[in-house]
C-alpha cells in the first residue's frame, strides 16, 4: 500500500478486530492496537477509510448484540483521539458512501453471503471504493467475501502495513532463521495441529510439546497417562513424528514429571508414577528446568499454545514459567494464537516478545507453508 497514491482515495479496508469481549467489555486490545498504525497512515495520507471486520461466530444473517463491533469503534476512537463513525446498517443493504473520514461497519458475519464468498455481495460492497486493502492476516486463510472475494472486484487491491509486517516477521522463522530453532506447540488436541507438527518438525532443531498434545505423545511412547485428555487414534502419527525427530537429531523432550489432578487434589508425579485416576493438567518443576535449558539455547523461538490448563491457578506454573523464559530470552521470538497471547498478557508483556502475530488459524497454516487465499488473491 505504501507504493500506491492514496490521497483523496476511498479505501475499503479489511482488518481483524475479532477481539475477546464479554458484556461489551473488551478483554484484550491487542488486535485493536495492531491496526492503529495502518489506519493512521491511511488518514495522514489523505484517504477516506471504511473498515470491515468480523467478530465471533454468529448465525449468519442474524444480529447478535454480544458480537457487535460498536464497542470496538468506541475504543478505536478513544485510542486515536478522533471520531470513528460506527455504521449499524448492514453493509449488504447499501454500498459504503465514504462520507466520513473513518467508518467501522457492523460485524460482516451478520450478513448472508459472507462465509460463502458471495460475488454479488462483493460487487455491491466495492461499488464506491478506489482501493481494497487486505490488512487482516488473521483472516487470510478464509475464502470469505470480505477477506477474499472483494479483492476480485475492487479496482485496485493491495496488502496493508499490518499484513506486510506479519509476513516479514514470520519469514524470519521460515526463511534462514538463526539457529538453533525452537518450536513450542501446546494445546488440547493433536488433531487440530497434526499438520503443523508434521511440517514444523522438518524445520526445527528442537520442539517442546504441551497440554493434551504432549499426553498423546507420551502415550505413543508407552507412558501411562491415566485419565488425561488424549487422542489415542493419533498415537501412530505421534510415533512417526517421534521417529522422525530421532532420525534427524531433532530434540523432542517429553515431560518427566507432571502436575496431576485426582479428585480435586493436586500432586506432582514422575511420569512413570501416573495412576489410572490421575488427570495431567500441567508440567512439573523438573520438566520446567529441562525446558529452560532448551529455551536458553535457542536463537529463534516460535510459540503457539499453552503447556497446561493455565486458567486454573493450581496448574498455571508451567505456562507461566515458559512465558517468563521466552520473555527474557535473547532469541528472536514469535508468538501467535489467542491462548498464547492471553498467557503473555497475564504473565508478562506483549512488548517483551519480538513479534506477536494477530493470527490463530492463519498463523498455523502459514507455518505449514500453505498458500493462504487472502494473500494469494492480492498477489494476482
Amino acid at each position: 500500500m505504501t507504493d500506491i497514491n492514496i490521497n483523496n482515495k476511498n479505501l475499503l479496508v479489511r482488518e481483524d478486530l475479532n477481539v475477546p469481549i464479554k458484556d461489551q467489555v473488551i478483554l484484550s486490545e491487542k488486535r485493536i492496537d495492531a491496526i492503529i498504525p495502518s489506519i493512521k497512515y491511511m488518514l495522514e495520507n489523505g484517504a477516506k477509510v471504511c473498515i470491515l471486520s468480523h467478530m465471533g461466530r454468529p448465525d449468519e444473517g442474524s444480529f447478535d448484540k454480544n458480537l457487535s463491533l460498536e464497542s470496538v469503534a468506541k475504543k478505536i476512537s478513544e485510542k486515536m483521539g478522533i471520531s470513528v463513525h460506527f455504521e449499524k446498517r448492514p453493509i449488504d443493504e447499501y454500498s459504503p458512501d465514504y462520507k466520513n473520514k473513518i467508518t467501522l461497519y457492523e460485524n460482516v458475519r451478520f450478513i448472508k453471503g459472507e462465509k460463502i464468498g458471495d460475488q454479488t455481495l462483493a460487487k455491491k460492497i466495492v461499488k464506491n471504493c478506489d482501493i481494497f486493502v487486505m490488512d487482516a492476516f488473521a483472516a487470510a486463510h478464509r475464502t470469505h467475501c470480505s477477506s477474499y472475494t472483494l479483492a476480485k472486484f475492487a479496482p485496485v487491491t493491495c496488502a496493508g502495513p499490518l499484513m506486510i509486517s506479519e509476513i516479514k516477521n514470520l519469514q524470519k522463522f521460515s526463511e534462514n532463521p538463526n539457529k538453533p530453532l525452537l518450536a513450542i506447540i501446546g494445546g488440547a488436541k493433536v488433531s487440530t495441529k497434526l499438520n503443523i507438527l508434521s511440517s514444523i518438525i522438518k524445520k526445527v532443531d528442537m520442539m517442546i510439546l504441551g497440554g493434551g498434545i504432549a499426553n498423546t505423545f507420551m502415550m505413543a511412547k508407552g507412558i501411562n497417562i491415566g485419565n488425561s485428555l488424549v487422542e489415542e487414534k493419533l498415537t501412530n502419527d505421534a510415533k512417526a513424528i517421534i521417529e522422525y525427530a530421532k532420525s534427524n537429531n531433532v530434540i523432542l523432550p517429553l515431560p518427566i514429571d507432571v502436575a496431576c489432578d485426582n479428585n480435586g487434589k493436586q500432586t506432582i508425579k514422575k511420569s512413570y508414577e501416573i495412576q489410572a485416576d490421575d488427570i495431567i493438567k500441567d508440567i512439573g518443576p523438573e520438566t520446567i528446568n529441562i525446558y529452560k535449558s532448551i529455551i536458553d539455547d535457542a536463537k529463534t523461538i516460535i510459540w503457539n499454545g499453552p503447556l497446561g490448563i493455565f486458567e486454573e491457578k493450581n496448574y498455571e506454573l508451567g505456562t507461566k514459567k515458559i512465558t517468563e523464559m521466552i520473555s527474557e530470552s535473547n532469541a528472536f521470538t514469535v508468538a501467535g494464537g489467542g491462548d498464547t497471547i492471553s498467557a503473555i498478557e497475564k504473565y508478562s508483556e506483549l512488548e517483551r516478545i519480538s513479534y506477536t502475530s494477530t493470527g490463530g488459524g492463519a498463523f498455523l497454516e502459514y507455518l505449514e507453508d500453505k498458500e493462504l487465499p487472502g494473500i494469494s488473491i492480492i498477489k494476482k
